[in-house]
């Protein structure tokens, strides 16, 4: 594997990953009513726990993101141009 290769996949890792973050965003503003519910049916959950389950995993899986993916494809990009 060459290190184009490795920066295409770094970089198309890092879209397709940021673009599931940005649909889970968007799912849980615009259908936090019906996650909620679905959630309720198997866990007993309050809403300020609900929310902080949802903002510690959109948080953690952007670290990720951020370290797997975005840092190492801008190392590539500043080692070998």
């Amino acid at each position: 594997m060459t290190v184009e290769m490795l920066r295409d996949l770094l970089f198309w890792s890092a879209v397709i990953h940021m673009g599931l973050l940005l649909w889970w965003v968007a799912f849980f503003i615009f259908a936090r009513s019906f996650i909620y519910s679905m959630h309720t049916r198997w866990f007993k959950l309050s809403d300020e726990r609900f929310d902080a389950i949802h903002y510690t995993g959109m948080a953690f899986y952007k670290v990720c993101i951020f370290v797997f993916s975005i840092v190492p494809y801008f190392a590539l990009l500043i080692v070998a141009p």
